[in-house]
């Protein structure tokens, strides 16, 4: 029986009237990775660089995911071409890739999405999920069609580089870091100083000069604001390991009173 593949993030922001916003999915867990998916945002990035998420754990949260109309993206920890022909075996249609700095990072994450002759990643698709084990009709013919691709800057030096990036064919996108970045410009922990926010800025004129759509992770809603203001195609607003630690320290803060001692642990 022929099955059909979702549309891929390139084809979500193409279609999209405004900006697309979305949320970190870091926990590991495929019941949290749903709830997220049912919340009504655009779209969710499932991530293997910073959070404990494995092979198998994505997976889950790709199939926990797939019944909602939302559009999951994996950022893989690394551009190892390895490593992102497993993660688009499993089904990811849309890869992030961290810590592109230049075309030719670029390049070899474009290579490592595309089958021989124009890439590099392997052929494996009767064994597994990215072609619904061969029940998707001519998948190698038309693989590129199914996988969208996009690239973080989050260095200074990627921000110089930035236009060239955004012009490699097969790079659908590009996605600002501002927490690398910051640290990159030797200001560690300031995401939203203004020199970080005017570099971010300059990645999204060079980005948009391209054609090419430009997101930006930015937890702060004032922040946020001013990235959708300047053009932002898509946009992370949170994350669910953070919404869940300010929650319960804000339970606790209203419940437990403060001058509360050691002794509390024992009960």
């Amino acid at each position: 029986m022929p099955l059909r593949l979702t549309p891929t993030f390139r084809a979500a922001l193409a279609e999209a009237s405004g900006p697309l916003t979305g949320m970190w999915v870091c926990s590991g867990s495929p019941l949290v990775a749903e709830i997220c998916a049912g919340s009504g945002l655009d779209w969710l990035l499932i991530d293997m660089e910073h959070s404990p998420n494995g092979l198998e754990s994505v997976l889950s949260q790709l199939q926990a995911v797939a019944a909602y109309p939302v559009t999951p993206v994996v950022r893989v920890p690394i551009g190892d071409v390895v490593t992102i022909k497993q993660v688009l075996d499993l089904g990811a249609q849309n890869l992030l890739v961290p810590m592109v700095s230049s075309r030719t990072d670029a390049e070899a994450a474009v290579a490592a999405v595309r089958y021989p002759p124009r890439g590099t990643r392997g052929v494996g698709s009767a064994l597994a999920r990215s072609a619904r084990w061969n029940r998707v009709d001519d998948y190698l013919t038309d693989a590129d069609e199914h996988v969208s691709l996009f690239v973080q800057i989050e260095t200074a030096a990627g921000v110089d580089a930035a236009a060239e990036i955004a012009a490699v064919d097969g790079v659908d996108g590009v996605f600002v870091g501002p927490s690398d970045l910051a640290a990159s410009m030797g200001l560690l922990g300031q995401q939203t100083h203004p020199d970080v926010i005017a570099a971010a800025l300059r990645v999204f004129e060079a980005v948009r000069a391209t054609g090419k759509p430009v997101g930006v992770n930015a937890f702060d809603p004032a922040a946020a604001d001013a990235y959708l203001e300047a053009g932002a195609s898509f946009i992370l607003v949170g994350a669910d390991t953070a919404l869940l630690a300010r929650g319960s320290e804000a339970l606790a803060a209203r419940f437990v009173p403060a001058d509360t001692g050691p002794e509390r642990a024992s009960y």
